[in-house]
């Protein structure tokens, strides 16, 4: 018996790297699935509707159900159309885990509107859509469910060429501590990943390219995917995740200690003479 016979679950990205590692843990805990992924190059660009459709293939050699959705999540509407076929083909939603990602990795000078608006639409406004969509029909089913959206280390910790997508990223941050607010009540866990892993998204010339791929593989952060989807993860909700090989650890924002004005009212030169109490901690 798998953790998740009898259970449904939405991947977005599901064609390649966490998005394929996901969907195939996922299914040999007996998940059926809808899989969605277009199949584009690592900057977004082009269309490959076969990647997701030999993902699926298999997963269904293997005994699993699988739907396919040769979608682009930056476009309106992705998100309930995806959700909408798992409702119609197997009658129920119970996980949905947002991996649809690209790279455009950019020094801040020279990043372009363009790669701003594709950032935010693949991976901000997209995460968005996701939660929206999957929690309106966990809400309606009466069931609850649980969520997952990946997001990135440099979200919270910075990095050099990254300024875009951090931004971005920490948009998803914000989204699983606000939105999991509301959610919990309606039995719906919101949770978020930032792996640091192996993919052709970072591999490719960047800090992980001599790193042993086995050590950073995806396989790692679906483990961690897997438990905030199941029973074991019930009382998980609004956390972020590290994920790096076999290290698993919570980020988690926190106040120093601070200061309070001695007169009462805060005043610059104070602020200037006392900073080092401010940042203590």
């Amino acid at each position: 018996m798998g953790v998740l016979d009898g259970r449904v679950a939405l991947v977005t990205g599901a064609g390649r790297g966490i998005g394929a590692a996901v969907a195939k843990r996922l299914a040999a805990e007996g998940a059926a699935l809808v899989l969605v992924d277009h199949g584009c190059e690592p900057d977004g660009q082009g269309r490959d509707p076969a990647v997701v459709e030999a993902a699926a293939r298999a997963l269904r050699d293997a005994g699993a159900r699988v739907e396919t959705m040769d979608l682009d999540v930056s476009e309106p509407g992705a998100s309930d159309a995806a959700v909408e076929r798992a409702l119609e083909r197997f009658g129920r939603l119970d996980a949905a885990v947002g991996c649809a990602g690209i790279a455009r990795e950019r020094a801040l000078l020279t990043t372009t509107d363009d790669d701003l608006h594709v950032l935010w639409s693949v991976m901000g406004a997209s995460a968005f859509a996701l939660v929206r969509a999957a929690a309106r029909a966990m809400i309606e089913s009466g069931r609850g469910g649980a969520i997952v959206l990946s997001t990135a280390p440099w979200a919270l910790f910075g990095a050099p060429r990254q300024a875009a997508a951090g931004c971005v990223q920490a948009a998803i941050v914000g989204l699983v501590r606000c939105a999991s607010l509301e959610l919990r009540p309606h039995r719906v866990r919101l949770n978020a990943i930032a792996p640091t892993a192996h993919t052709r998204l970072t591999a490719d010339g960047g800090p992980l390219a001599s790193v042993n791929a086995a050590a950073l593989g995806p396989e790692h952060v679906a483990e961690a995917i897997l438990f905030l989807l199941s029973d074991a993860g019930s009382e998980v909700s609004g956390e972020l995740l590290g994920v790096a090989g076999a290290r698993v650890y919570a980020i988690r924002a926190r106040e120093s200690a601070g200061i309070v004005s001695a007169s009462g009212s805060l005043r610059w030169d104070e602020l200037a003479a006392r900073w080092a109490e401010v940042g203590r901690g």
